[in-house]
């Protein structure tokens, strides 16, 4: 038989080793915790860098966007008064062909 001695350490050294597993599971959770309260944060500041990277993208495909249509709209206007003075000078000529037309007849 085991001496009443034997048995108070058999329980003691049972009771520290749940006392130390119980200590090791809650350490276990808060480890959890953190790690999940770590990746929400992550996740929300990839987030957050995506969608300013979005925005800065945007922004540049805009300006981007902006210099080729100032410089279509620049294009445009000068083959509109290229036109123009075409157009002029054909109305001059064809003026000219009018009246010289009335004239002879």
């Amino acid at each position: 038989m085991m001496s009443l001695e034997a048995i108070e350490k058999v329980a003691q050294v049972e009771r520290e080793a749940r006392e130390r597993r119980a200590a090791a599971e809650a350490e276990a959770r808060q480890i959890l915790s953190g790690a999940e309260r770590d990746g929400q944060a992550l996740v929300q500041q990839t987030r957050a860098a995506a969608l300013e990277e979005g925005k800065a993208l945007l922004r540049q495909a805009e300006e981007k966007a902006a210099v080729r249509a100032a410089e279509t709209g620049r294009a445009a206007e000068a083959a509109a008064a290229d036109l123009q003075k075409k157009a002029k000078h054909h109305l001059e000529e064809a003026a000219e062909f009018i009246v010289g037309r009335v004239v002879k007849h």
